[in-house]
């Protein structure tokens, strides 16, 4: 017989990665749009140089927000679903991950 437990965890396991992968990602591309403005800042630019670039940027962070949003809910689903499958226990795995932080403010670049 399959360990309900054991087989919850894992799925634990596996979609907190997943939430902290878009983190990161999310993180990652919104740093690439504050480096394009300060780039081009600091380089003196008008504000159509790499427009369309950065308009392409803060599209994938939107895009990413999304995923990030639609990801959080399915983690709350699969919580609902280890109740109805009659697990209690709460699946706490180690979450030893970092949080995420930006190196930089909009402020900055403003």
């Amino acid at each position: 017989m399959v360990d309900k437990v054991f087989v919850a965890r894992r799925v634990a396991t596996k979609i907190r990665g997943a939430e902290h992968s878009l983190d990161t990602a999310l993180a990652d591309a919104s740093e690439m749009v504050i480096e394009l403005l300060r780039a081009r800042k600091e380089l003196g630019l008008g504000a159509n140089v790499g427009a369309a670039a950065i308009a392409q940027m803060t599209a994938a962070v939107a895009a990413l927000s999304e995923a990030r949003t639609a990801m959080v809910a399915a983690h709350g689903e699969l919580a609902e679903v280890q109740l109805r499958i009659g697990i209690r226990t709460r699946m706490d795995t180690e979450d030893k991950a970092e949080p995420v932080t930006s190196s930089a403010t909009l402020r900055e670049v403003a």
